[in-house]
């Protein structure tokens, strides 16, 4: 039984529900992910065809409303937790980045949209057969949203959009584009939200290289006077922010449950290393130093995994703090750096090696301290939230 297997079966918030689901999940992994992810990873995409057999068994419509082709019934901040955690096992963050990237890019517009631009698009999302990415970060705002440059003028019945996004994940493949613009004055009033098509005329979009997700693709994407109809717009005229902000809260619970499971894999993969490997005559794992790495890897795990239940709760209650979350991502992608490190060490040149899940997961434990916000931001977002700066 593995970790996190075993924190669900002891945790009073997982149920048979989320058990049933664990297994599904399981087994489409085994079967249509783990064969394949090394070479998705070479090719650095994942194939449009995945994302339609995971909407056959319910993945993508998790949590999305049952009208527009969701699974909502039910459903909890606990289910999705579970398939995070089954995804996790291949040790390639791009593939929760590639495959999940509707998460947060079909999200506002359920939120804020109409009647008319939800019918539009979110059937054909939740089914797979077109793909939506959330693009607000610039090169010259970075975490500070509220600086954002791309403006989005008014003219008639049409958005006349310029500027440019970057490090938008799933850049080059999505269908659709949910865009941050600046359609009034400077700071947070006066950002709207804008669904662009890729294939609308004036949108242009480059690949970019990583480190890691390499199976999650990554574009910087231009507009040069971009016509988009008024009823593209995602919500009201200038009034983004707050809602931009509350999608952030439910995407950082996500990283941070992510990145706990991918310590957790670290973890049982050295162990697993530990208990073949035997140096000077004994097993590894019979060094006393080597069973402390594992007891400090365990103890932060531990305190990250009942931090997210707590968190999950209040989220599902409606009472989600902005401020925890962000310090709760912090801590919980500084295990997984933690974690990443230390069975790094006790594995030697086997993590260095391609292949390895822990020489994946090292590699992208900055696309997760990154994303959703960066530490520094957090930090000062909760140093805010809770009134420390006073």
């Amino acid at each position: 039984m593995t970790i996190l297997e075993e924190w669900r079966r002891t945790s009073p918030n997982f149920n048979e529900s989320h058990e049933q689901w664990a297994d599904t999940v399981k087994r489409f992994v085994e079967n249509e992910i783990t064969p394949n992810i090394d070479a998705w990873e070479e090719a650095g995409e994942l194939p449009r065809e995945l994302h339609k057999k995971a909407a056959e068994v319910g993945i993508l419509g998790l949590g999305f409303p049952e009208e527009y082709g969701g699974v909502d019934e039910g459903i909890d901040r606990f289910h999705g937790m579970v398939t995070a955690h089954e995804m996790a096992q291949v040790g390639a963050g791009g593939l929760l980045a590639g495959l999940m990237v509707h998460a947060v890019g079909l999200a506002p517009v359920l939120t804020l949209g109409d009647t008319a631009i939800k019918r539009r698009i979110a059937p054909d999302v939740l089914s797979g057969d077109k793909l939506i990415s959330l693009a607000v970060t610039e090169t010259s705002g970075g975490s500070d949203v509220s600086q954002l440059q791309t403006r989005g003028e008014l003219n008639g019945d049409h958005y006349i959009v310029n500027g440019s996004k970057t490090f938008i994940t799933g850049g080059m493949r999505s269908d659709y584009f949910t865009v941050a613009v600046r359609t009034a004055g400077d700071g947070p009033r006066g950002i709207s939200l804008l669904l662009l098509e890729a294939d609308m005329p004036g949108v242009e979009r480059t690949a970019l290289g990583k480190m890691g997700w390499h199976c999650s693709d990554t574009a910087t994407l231009y507009f040069d006077n971009v016509k988009v109809p008024v009823e593209n717009r995602i919500g009201p005229d200038g009034d983004a922010f707050l809602a931009m902000m509350t999608n952030f809260n439910g995407e950082r619970l996500g990283i941070a449950s992510t990145a706990t499971a991918f310590s957790t894999v670290c973890l049982e993969e050295a162990l697993d290393w530990a208990r073949e490997r035997e140096t000077f005559g004994k097993k590894l794992v019979s060094r006393q130093v080597i069973q402390h790495k594992f007891a400090e890897m365990l103890r932060k795990i531990y305190a990250c995994l009942a931090w997210i239940d707590r968190a999950a709760i209040a989220f599902d209650q409606g009472h989600d703090n902005g401020g925890e979350l962000a310090l709760l991502k912090v801590q919980a992608t500084r295990t997984m750096e933690f974690c990443a490190r230390e069975a790094a060490q006790v594995m030697g040149g086997a993590s260095f090696m391609k292949g390895c899940r822990v020489e994946r997961i090292y590699r992208e434990v900055r696309a997760n301290a990154i994303s959703g916000g960066s530490e520094e931001i957090m930090l000062e977002l909760a140093a805010r939230q809770f009134g420390l700066t006073k």
